[in-house]
């Protein structure tokens, strides 16, 4: 069966459009940031979308632990694992297990992990200032309100 044969089958009255176009544009630009983000900026660097917003999380928070690392990146604790082995064959990153429980691990970055969030960030801002340059800042504080209320709404 394709696709128009099972919408058609839905009772049109059943659908809520505006919900339909709310979460279709959301998924569209949340797919288009990561793609333009990872063709034009971290593709130079090497990372992944994932890899980033890791590296991000440890650049901010400086020690993390792996599970409240998967928690931020809204990925698996094996996710966090992979790409942790990447990043540190990198020399980006590095583990450190916690000296009363040996089974609590924590991330941190290393030197050149540091130097490069600090070369990367600035273009990676950049384009996040180009991905919102039609909207006035007006525009995007409501937006970034409504955001906030379907994720806290969630509980993303």
């Amino acid at each position: 069966m394709d696709t128009i044969n099972r919408l058609t089958k839905i009772p049109i009255d059943s659908l809520n459009f505006d919900a339909i176009a709310v979460v279709t544009n959301i998924y569209r630009i949340a797919q288009g940031l990561r793609n333009k983000m990872e063709q034009e900026v971290l593709s130079e660097f090497g990372l992944s979308w994932t890899a980033f917003s890791m590296l991000y999380d440890l650049w901010v928070w400086e020690l993390i632990e792996t599970k409240k690392l998967a928690e931020s990146a809204g990925v698996s604790k094996a996710t966090v694992s992979n790409i942790t082995k990447t990043l540190e064959r990198k020399e980006l990153c590095f583990r450190k297990s916690d000296n009363r429980d040996r089974r609590i691990t924590y991330l941190a970055l290393t030197e050149k992990g540091k130097q490069v969030m600090e070369d990367l960030y600035p273009r990676f801002h950049k384009g996040e200032i180009e991905i919102v340059s039609g909207l006035s800042v007006d525009e995007q504080k409501i937006m970034t309100k409504l955001l906030r209320k379907v994720i806290r709404d969630n509980h993303f």
